[in-house]
């Protein structure tokens, strides 16, 4: 079973909601080893900003700090080799790097297995993979998270609802007045019908009534 987020996912500030139903019957079905993680694949991040970069894991073990291990990489490309920034062997170690220097920080919470960074003044240079490795033995399975980051300098024009909406409503009234004349038109055919059948039976009345006059006259002649 896969949690890992697939999708495109363009975000600003990515954050991740999770279900406690979905938690619940992951842990009832989760077999002898597995572990998945939970990340944003791709985030766009506005220049000069801070980002939080969300790694959470999941696993069918308990986190034994003293067994525990984790290592955030980052690479420029798929091409390039990584490097190490933060790793955690019986504690977080943050890496002073030439790249980063110290505006990457831990603000995860172990306890809910959560491994987010901040990482603050992003710059262009920023942009590329970052990687978030996890190992929780006894889980045989290593857990690999991959975060693609674009930064930008402007941030994406809003999204305009009015549009949608707009149309939204016009179909709604198209399909509205459209019922309602097709339920005219049927009224109108029914009370049309109503009328023919009526105008038969009178028709048949006054067709009796004639013959049953002719058939008196008739009597009284004889």
């Amino acid at each position: 079973m896969h949690f890992t987020l697939q999708k495109r996912n363009k975000t600003w500030m990515p954050a991740i909601n999770f279900s406690i139903v979905g938690l619940m019957v992951y842990i009832m079905a989760c077999p002898a080893s597995s572990m998945d993680v939970l990340v944003h694949n791709q985030i766009d991040v506005l220049n000069g900003t801070m980002v939080r970069i969300q790694c959470i894991f999941t696993s069918c073990y308990k986190m034994d700090v003293n067994k525990f291990a984790m290592n955030w990489t980052y690479q420029e490309n798929t091409n390039k080799t990584e490097e190490m920034f933060m790793t955690y062997k019986k504690g977080m170690m943050p890496l002073r790097t030439d790249r980063f220097s110290d505006r990457v920080q831990f603000v995860g919470n172990l306890e809910k297995n959560d491994l987010s960074i901040t990482l603050s003044d992003v710059q262009l240079s920023d942009k590329g993979i970052y990687n978030c490795y996890v190992r929780n033995p006894p889980d045989r399975i290593q857990g690999h998270g991959i975060i693609n980051m674009f930064v930008v300098t402007e941030l994406p024009p809003p999204r305009d609802s009015t549009i949608a909406v707009a149309i939204g409503a016009s179909v709604g009234g198209a399909l509205a007045l459209l019922i309602l004349s097709m339920v005219v038109v049927k009224c109108i055919r029914r009370h049309k019908k109503q009328e023919l059948i009526s105008d038969e039976q009178k028709m048949e009345e006054e067709g009796k009534l004639d013959a049953e006059g002719g058939t008196e006259e008739g009597t009284k002649q004889l």
